[in-house]
């Protein structure tokens, strides 16, 4: 080719990818093509530089240069490697093509030998081929790498939003970010928060995302059904068990996947919220009741769907009121309440063994899961078991080791939380009259489902079922307000 003819483009490229951490600098790129360029007295129409990965076809600066090679606006490239211009089948045909046609007539490389000939080209295929085995087996082991990574319990990539990467260690709870990834999940679990009014709240706290920006709609969705705050790992479909110190419990996590399957049920638009709508049945038909807005007050009233009903409404006040006094009538004489704890207290010293009896029957189990799972590993390597089935049942196993290491978890931390839940109860009951003003409509209706069940409206009156503890509470009188006969008993027990 005769030296007036020889157009040619500069390509450099360096990604930020593991295959190109050994590359030199596209400027050190630059400097020595430039200077070859000098060298062979070469024309240099354009210099092209890109910064991205070449081990799939599809990079946009490299497409422009061929495109405008096959415009005839240079007929040749200049490039530190073969490795430069691709990485992948894709790219490297494309090259061979245009050198195949006439429209690349050299290819210039100071590291690299290559000239259109038969030879040059067959060599130039080699060092297209190498570059795609080096980036295939760079990118199998890492692979490898990252799954002995998590299957010793580490995680082994960037660290997820509420954690950050520790050298050596995996990932450990952001100090800032951990405490707010938990309230997500806690203020998430009661139902009163869709995920645009958590990313509104949680935003306004401060919790940010990459390069500190705000986070989106689907960034919660996906904190909210990532199980690695629970201490487990989800990594290419498979679960394991983490060494970090988990954010949540378990849970916490499946109650909040329950809410968000709730929430994404279809559900009728359109209706007014109102406080008691759907909690009542009506006592005469069995029916619901509901409530409507008339002269600016709530009225509840049966729905008569079933049968001729002869009850009539009652306004929404009336019944709160009806509710504060049910909740007031829970409350218990000072004496008997200590009585009550003393003796909870006797019984809490004699649990002592049993419990002991109990933790171990739980280690027990968990390592009898972990047999399990071996067992599993060992029919999957022996071709027993799909790897599907094998994920299948190992995620099942592992879910199941992980809800019984919290609850041991949880024992150890509190043998006594039984007796804790009955003091809870007694000073709950204490407490309750005293509450009950006090608390909102909504926090009073909350305490009444605790009180009882199958809650009914008859003849403008509340009635209802105690449940457990308050049905002895019930038959012993105490929800009558008894006060003599009550006083008489905490006599006798004294």
């Amino acid at each position: 080719m005769n030296n007036h003819t020889r157009k040619f483009f500069i390509y450099t490229r360096k990604s930020t990818d593991t295959e190109d951490r050994q590359v030199r600098s596209i400027s050190d790129q630059l400097a020595e093509l430039k200077e070859l360029a000098v060298k062979e007295q070469i024309e240099v129409v354009d210099i092209f530089v890109e910064k991205q990965t070449a081990k799939a076809p599809g990079r946009p600066v490299f497409n422009e240069m061929l495109l405008r090679i096959e415009q005839n606006e240079a007929n040749g490239i200049l490039a530190w490697h073969p490795d430069r211009l691709a990485r992948n089948s894709v790219d490297g045909g494309k090259i061979i093509y245009l050198l195949d046609t006439g429209k690349i007539a050299e290819l210039k490389f100071p590291t690299f030998w290559c000239d259109p000939t038969p030879q040059g080209k067959f060599m130039l295929s080699i060092a297209f081929s190498q570059s795609k085995y080096y980036v295939d087996n760079l990118s199998e082991n890492i692979k490898r790498g990252h799954r002995n990574k998590v299957k010793d319990g580490i995680w082994p990539q960037m660290a997820p939003l509420g954690y950050v990467n520790v050298k050596g260690q995996g990932i450990a709870p952001h100090p800032e970010y951990a405490p707010l990834i938990k309230k997500t999940f806690e203020a998430y679990v009661t139902g009163n928060f869709t995920l645009r009014a958590v990313r509104e709240k949680f935003n306004a706290l401060g919790l940010k995302g990459k390069s500190d920006g705000e986070l989106a709609v689907s960034n919660y969705q996906k904190i909210l059904k990532n199980p690695i705050y629970t201490g487990l790992m989800r990594y290419n479909g498979e679960i394991f068990e983490g060494k970090h110190k988990p954010i949540i419990s378990k849970k916490l996590f499946d109650q909040c996947q329950e809410v968000m399957m709730r929430k994404s049920k279809p559900h009728s638009k359109g209706l007014k919220t109102y406080l008691y709508r759907g909690f009542f049945h009506c006592g005469e038909c069995g029916c619901f009741i509901t409530t409507e807005t008339q002269k600016g007050h709530n009225y509840l009233h049966c729905t008569k769907r079933k049968n001729p009903c002869s009850q009539k409404y009652v306004r929404e006040e009336i019944i709160t009121s009806q509710i504060k006094e049910e909740i007031q009538k829970v409350s218990l004489p000072l004496a008997w309440t200590k009585w009550m704890i003393e003796e909870n207290q006797k019984d809490q010293s004699s649990e002592l063994q049993a419990s002991e009896l109990f933790a171990q029957k739980t280690k027990n189990a968990i390592s009898l899961l972990d047999s399990k799972i071996e067992k599993l590993m060992t029919a999957y390597l022996e071709n027993a078991l799909s790897l599907e089935e094998y994920r299948e049942a190992k995620n099942k196993l592992v879910n199941q080791k992980q809800l019984l290491k919290e609850k041991l978890q949880a024992f150890e931390q509190k043998t006594n939380n039984r007796f804790e839940l009955t003091e809870n109860f007694l000073k709950l009951n204490l407490e309750a009259k005293e509450l009950a003003n006090e608390r909102t409509g909504k926090e009073n209706l909350h305490l009444f489902k605790k009180i009882g069940s199958n809650f009914i409206i008859e003849a403008r009156t509340v009635s209802l079922e105690p449940r457990s503890a308050w049905r002895v509470l019930s038959d012993w009188g105490f929800l009558g307000g008894n006060t003599e006969q009550t006083a008489l008993r905490a006599d006798s027990l004294s």
